[in-house]
């Protein structure tokens, strides 16, 4: 009670050792080792003590989760909290303990329920104040963050429109370019047919020339006489 915890643990050690069974005792000589920043032992003691700990249950527990809480170790104090409240579910610290928990993992929805119902049970508190400012806070984060969810969300589907878009002017630009391609083709097929009945007309009419060529007598001369061969 005079806050000098290394002079209480050869006591309490003692105390403990004399009687396994005096919880009292396991509870004032974890929150020595706690202050002794022993957090190891803390828990160990506490654990030790934990099944026989009848209504003293709830505050082992919780001194287990502030311990793992003051070691970093936030998920593993979070059990040990929960637990407390599952002993004890009007243990209004074990509920603030375990929003602060929630708070260093960044878990802010769970960390408001705590708090809402750390300030139910104890509306007095003089935390009051500043955990309503955490709340408003984290009320203006969750709107924010649905904010920018639904901005995500809309330009995923702008997104989406765009490449429906391009992908159908590519379609309809591909399209038109097979389109002039085979008019292309046709207007070159129909060319090279009007070329080739050309020139088969023009076959046609030599071939006609040929066959009315006249052989006529008009200027033909007979010739008498006697031709030698040398």
């Amino acid at each position: 009670m005079q806050n000098r915890p290394q002079e209480a643990l050869r006591h309490l050690e003692a105390a403990v050792t004399e009687d396994p069974a005096h919880v009292q005792a396991f509870l004032y000589l974890g929150i020595a080792y706690i202050q002794l920043n022993r957090l190891d032992d803390a828990i160990r003691v506490y654990e030790q003590i934990m099944p026989r700990s009848g209504f003293e249950a709830p505050r082992i527990a919780y001194n287990i989760g502030n311990a793992h809480f003051m070691k970093g170790d936030h998920a593993m104090a979070r059990v040990f909290y929960t637990q407390a409240i599952d002993l004890n579910p009007r243990y209004a610290s074990a509920y603030l303990n375990r929003a602060n928990s929630y708070i260093r993992t960044g878990d802010l929805l769970e960390a408001m329920l705590d708090y809402q119902e750390y300030l139910v049970l104890d509306p007095g508190s003089d935390q009051r104040e500043p955990i309503l400012r955490l709340i408003s806070f984290i009320r203006e984060e969750q709107i924010a963050a649905e904010r920018l969810r639904i901005m995500q969300e809309e330009a995923a589907r702008a997104a989406e429109q765009a490449a429906r878009m391009e992908e159908e002017r590519l379609r309809i630009a591909a399209e038109e370019a097979a389109r002039v391609a085979a008019e292309e083709a046709r207007l070159a097929a129909e060319r090279r047919r009007l070329l080739l009945e050309e020139v088969n007309e023009s076959l046609q009419a030599v071939g006609g020339d040929s066959r009315s060529l006249w052989a006529g007598t008009e200027d033909l001369h007979e010739f008498e006489g006697d031709f030698e061969l040398d």
